[in-house]
């Protein structure tokens, strides 16, 4: 991690964000093999014997309202990263993340005073709209169920910023992230693990696994943390905004997947949108979990 000295905060946070989505596009991959429980419970299950092991948090002498947050924290995590596979299982990346965004963009809005972000807001609708194909696609074709999931990912985005707040005023460090993953992974794995069963301990499937948790997770937390230390609030925010882009690029690289022109453009309102909101708050957000 010593190179990290030799960039500038903005350029880990582009880092940290390129590595979320390479690491949910190679989660595309590993979806049809494993289902999305037993991709989730790899990702988090590895994720968290790392952050343990890095972290090494003090479990002893917490009070029953950090055992309280830091649960509610892992229950936004879980639940998150459950319905987020569940939507990349049947819509395009970009197109997935673009409308999860609409999570952390909302919450931002909601706590803003400013009227510019109220149109922003409206304006990030728009984009939602052109990205769901909804007014290029026949309502029979629409796949209702992946833009619900997607939906409810992006409510649990905002729970995951409002959680994640309440956790680092409790706990140092990683620590809260990796109690957190710990505590997702032990109710996930479970449920992984009776519907994958031997498949998740597959060479490629294990492999494919530690790819995710280290792209998805470790490295992104790493970086924007380091990141945040020095950066003003807005300026993160505005980096955080290039997701659905990023998202984009993910997965026309790794899964060969382009968008229609008419979805590019809400793909675009949305990013633009977040620029506006993001880029005008007060506190940073949060990436995606």
């Amino acid at each position: 991690m010593g190179s990290h000295r030799a960039l500038p905060a903005p350029a880990l946070v582009l880092v940290a964000v390129g590595s979320v989505q390479f690491g949910a596009a190679m989660a595309a991959t590993l979806l049809p093999a494993i289902g999305v429980a037993g991709s989730v419970a790899l990702r988090l299950g590895i994720a968290a014997l790392i952050l343990l092991a890095v972290a090494r948090p003090q479990l002893r002498g917490r009070s029953r309202r950090d055992w309280l947050i830091v649960s509610a924290y892992a229950a936004c995590l879980g639940v998150m990263n459950l319905v987020f596979y569940g939507a990349l299982l049947r819509l395009p990346i970009g197109v997935a993340v673009t409308i999860e965004f609409t999570g952390p963009l909302a919450l931002a809005a909601i706590t803003s005073r400013r009227r510019l972000d109220l149109l922003a807001v409206v304006t990030a609708g728009a984009g939602v709209v052109l990205v769901s194909g909804a007014l290029d696609t026949s309502w029979a074709d629409l796949d209702l169920l992946g833009l619900g999931l997607a939906l409810a990912a992006g409510a649990c985005w905002a729970g995951y910023i409002l959680t994640s707040a309440r956790t680092g005023a409790r706990f140092a460090g990683l620590d809260g992230i990796a109690i957190a993953m710990l505590l997702s992974a032990a109710v996930v794995t479970p449920i992984g693990i009776l519907g994958a069963g031997a498949d998740l301990l597959q060479g490629e499937v294990l492999a494919k696994g530690l790819g995710i948790a280290l792209l998805s997770s470790v490295v992104p937390y790493s970086l924007e943390l380091i990141a945040l230390r020095t950066m003003r609030a807005n300026v993160f925010g505005i980096l955080l905004s290039v997701e659905p882009a990023a998202a984009a690029i993910a997965g026309l690289i790794v899964l060969d997947q382009t968008l229609a022109p008419l979805r590019l453009v809400g793909m675009a309102l949305v990013v633009l949108a977040s620029v506006v909101v993001l880029g005008g708050g007060r506190t940073a957000g949060v990436p995606e979990g």
